[in-house]
């Protein structure tokens, strides 16, 4: 052997040592932890909604869909817009720290959203009220999906992502063992399956707040004076924001069976729960580098524009290749009767291309401190997705709300992209 490949075989080790070692470390960055989660969620969520319509009638799947709505609308409402103030304010702390602090932002709200629902049951009209028992059920799994965003903010915040990626991994499993059951039972009740959901979530969610509540902390660690405050306040200029999106992408739920039917509904969300997934990566990239945005952005260094530019790359690349895929698959998967979504698929699609990059956008706008237009941006697709969910699903039915989907997530990018250009950048406080 000559002293070269001598030289050669010795670096060899070294260099798979080195690649080996930069592999790991990209595991551990945060972003793509929080996407894997998210895939993860998302994986189950489509084989949720194999199982369901293929368990359920489109008209029992519609009533799932709706429970759900009613569901993810309350959580909103509990964390009155924290999350992602949240996960700028509380950057590198302390998990311990991290979780008591939003415990009591969470505890006001939380009571009175409890105050709120044994109100609801005893004056709501007759064909208003579902019943106390899932009222009762439905308020449960409210608080369980309010504890999973506030858990998903603060591993966010303190770098504990592989702590909130294994949490999700066992809801994750939990729940497709409990639906692969209802389903080889037959079971073809909704409010059985929803209980599912419920179980699935707060099993992991509470063993890992557990966990985290129990680690020491030092001193150093302890909240600044006024910490909460200032979380407060940039959470109620988000709430609007996060209200708002909530109902932009929640609203063609609700319309659809007031407008048209619970079967519409069911044709509808089994491909909006499909298409829906691809922004999950671009929203857990925009979520995953907030805090660090904001820092850059304090130090005068954040330029927006190639960021927004690869994340709508990225939409024209991946849009086309979903729609074509879920186009040919609906029929195999779910079956004949729901042979009539087709029709939804391509403006379905396009839809969450523009909703995609549009997270993109309204994080930088958080990063560089401004909240009020983000809220804006949201009010404003929400406003014209749902004047177009009233104009259009009573002629068109589930085309419609697909429909007023794309022109309500359209009307937000734009809003966002064109005041992003028009506004000065402002100084954030530490």
């Amino acid at each position: 052997m000559s002293e070269l490949q001598a030289e050669q075989s010795a670096a060899a080790p070294t260099r798979r040592g080195a690649s080996a070692g930069w592999a790991r470390n990209q595991l551990r960055e945060p972003y793509l932890q929080l996407l894997a989660s998210q895939v993860l969620t998302g994986g189950v969520a489509l084989a949720a909604n194999i199982l369901m319509v293929r368990a359920l009638s489109p008209s029992g799947r519609g009533e799932v869909a709706l429970m759900l709505q009613v569901v993810y609308l309350t959580t909103q409402v509990l964390l009155l817009g924290t999350e992602r103030s949240f996960v700028a304010s509380y950057h590198d702390a302390a998990p311990a720290v991290a979780v008591r602090a939003y415990g009591r932002l969470l505890l006001v709200p939380c009571l009175l959203g409890a105050a709120a629902a044994v109100v609801f049951t005893s004056v709501a009209p007759e064909r208003l009220d579902p019943g106390t028992d899932i009222v009762a059920m439905l308020g449960a799994y409210a608080l369980v999906e309010t504890a999973i965003l506030a858990t998903r903010a603060v591993a966010i915040a303190t770098g504990r992502m592989a702590d909130f990626l294994y949490a999700r991994v066992i809801e994750s499993l939990l729940l497709l063992a409990l639906l692969v059951t209802l389903f080889v039972a037959d079971v073809s009740h909704p409010v059985v399956w929803i209980l599912a959901y419920l179980l699935s979530g707060a099993v992991p969610t509470c063993t890992f707040l557990t966990i985290w509540l129990r680690q020491p902390v030092r001193t150093a660690a302890a909240v600044p004076p006024g910490q909460n405050r200032r979380v407060r306040k940039e959470g109620l200029a988000l709430f609007p924001a996060a209200l708002s999106n909530m109902a932009m992408l929640r609203a063609d739920r609700l319309a659809l069976p007031a407008l048209a039917s619970t079967s519409a509904l069911g044709l509808y969300a089994s491909v909006a729960t499909m298409t829906e997934l691809l922004a999950w990566p671009l929203r857990a990239y925009a979520d995953s580098r907030l805090g660090r945005w904001r820092a850059t952005h304090r130090d005068g260094g954040l330029n927006a524009r190639p960021i927004v530019v690869t994340a709508a790359v990225y939409a024209l690349v991946v849009a086309p290749l979903v729609a074509g895929g879920l186009y040919l698959l609906i029929v195999p998967v779910f079956g004949d009767q729901y042979a009539p979504a087709k029709v939804v698929v391509l403006p379905l699609v396009a839809a969450a291309g523009l909703y995609a990059v549009s997270r993109i956008s309204l994080g930088l706008l958080i990063a560089k401190g401004h909240n009020a237009l983000v809220s804006a941006a949201e009010i404003t697709g929400f406003v014209v997705s749902f004047a177009a969910y009233l104009l259009l699903i009573p002629r068109y039915g589930l085309l419609g709300a697909a429909y007023g989907s794309l022109l309500g997530y359209g009307s937000c990018l734009i809003f966002a992209l064109v005041t992003s250009r028009l506004v000065r950048d402002r100084a954030v406080a530490p």
